[in-house]
């Protein structure tokens, strides 16, 4: 039984560097960079929508402040003039507007954590995109090294028709017996 594991180890070790070997590094790398590059997206729509959603609710903790506010000023109208059903009335609307701004709190605190935990996340994942473009770039360069010739070879220099047959004349003339 234990053969049978080695040899089966051996094998799947073998398949997978045949594997690696057939694909393409660069392929692979050019994937990879629109995968991040997609996620990044995703990321910063998602950060835009947080940020929306936490202006909107400051624009709605303000309006309850405006609320309690007028509430206040109405108890105070109330209670001046001895009206204790219409100030009950008044106070019930104050305590769910304090309730509405207690939640509206706790979703804004939740709300500012998730954003900086997701800017920060970006701010990672833009790093890691532009080491992965200068990757490529690097790699790109290598294959063009590989590829292109270098700086002296035969075909980095223009040479005319007129100029080889010049230069053949000169030789053949050097080479004649005088």
């Amino acid at each position: 039984m234990a053969l049978i594991t080695r040899i089966s180890r051996l094998f799947r070790a073998d398949l997978n560097a045949v594997l690696d070997r057939v694909e393409e590094p660069e392929m692979l790398l050019r994937q990879s960079i629109r995968e991040m590059e997609d996620h990044l997206s995703a990321d910063e729509q998602k950060s835009r929508v947080m940020q929306h959603e936490s202006d909107r609710l400051e624009v709605r903790l303000s309006e309850i402040d405006a609320k309690l506010l007028r509430l206040d000023e109405e108890l105070d109208l109330c209670f001046s003039t001895d009206n204790e059903d219409l100030a009950r009335s008044l106070v019930k609307r104050k305590l769910v507007n304090e309730l509405q701004a207690k939640q509206t709190k706790q979703q804004q605190a939740t709300n500012r954590d998730s954003l900086e935990r997701l800017k920060r996340r970006l701010h990672e994942n833009r790093s890691r995109l532009e080491s992965m473009h200068q990757k490529a770039e690097l790699f790109a360069g290598e294959e063009r090294r590989e590829v292109s010739p270098g700086p002296w070879s035969e075909d980095s220099f223009a040479v005319q028709e007129a100029d080889i047959e010049l230069a053949f004349l000169r030789e053949q003339q050097k080479r004649l017996p005088s």
